[in-house]
């Protein structure tokens, strides 16, 4: 997996409920865990665009509520600043469902995405409406 060429606030923590952007089946998931986070004593554990999470999903189809599922994130309301000083920061935050060899389970995802994803991601970014 690629490297991010900017530092992301982690502006979801866990507990945070995020609309799911793609066809899957999964509406709204919250967050339950996060993956690589190094642990800090009484620190809730954060996420920003590009990281990847643990999320149970609460609305969405019948055979997708309350199932654990990967997801990365792909929007954040959080604003975070890009290498050549523009700053980013999205309506919603949101994610895609994503299995373990970090490919969508979805087919097409609805909104726009980071570019920050695109770069880490590909595939994710092969089936997004538009990257930002």
């Amino acid at each position: 997996m690629k490297g991010l060429g900017t530092s992301i606030p982690k502006g979801l923590k866990i507990g945070s409920r995020l609309v799911c952007d793609d066809n899957s089946g999964a509406k709204i998931v919250q967050i339950i865990g996060i993956l690589g986070w190094k642990a800090r004593h009484r620190r809730l554990p954060g996420a920003g665009i590009g990281d990847i999470i643990i999320a149970a999903v609460k609305k969405g189809a019948p055979q997708m509520k309350k199932k654990i599922e990967r997801c990365v994130i792909t929007r954040q309301v959080k604003e975070f600043r890009r290498p050549n000083g523009l700053r980013i920061g999205f309506e919603d935050n949101s994610c895609v469902l994503i299995d373990e060899q970090g490919l969508p389970k979805g087919t097409e995802i609805k909104g726009a995405i980071a570019r920050e994803v695109a770069e880490r991601f590909p595939k994710v970014a092969a089936i997004a409406a538009s990257v930002i």
